[in-house]
């Protein structure tokens, strides 16, 4: 993680029951994967990954402050057709495990 930087949560949440395109799908987690190439970043969805019910997701990123994660979080591909809704929280991580 980048010295002065941030980590916040974005959760993804479902605005009905519209499925995201199977082109929007590739292109969020392209816009991800080349994110993390440039910060710390994890992401997962919320779901049944073996019936491909996918109801939400999760992003765990870093940011500078607020207003840039809101930005990255607008960027993103998946919320550009209204399916999908975000909340985002800045989070202070206070405990985390040491690799052995």
């Amino acid at each position: 993680m980048k010295e002065g930087s941030t980590l916040f949560v974005r959760i993804d949440y479902k605005n009905g029951e519209s499925e995201v395109t199977e082109q929007v799908a590739i292109a969020s987690a392209q816009y991800l994967k080349q994110l993390s190439e440039e910060r710390y970043l994890t992401a997962g969805v919320f779901g049944d990954m073996t019936t491909e019910e996918i109801d939400g997701a999760m992003v765990i990123f870093e940011a500078e402050n607020l207003a840039e994660a809101k930005a990255i979080s607008d960027a993103d591909p998946v919320f550009q057709g209204g399916l999908y809704h975000y909340e985002i929280k800045q989070w202070h991580v206070m405990v985390t495990a040491i690799e052995q």
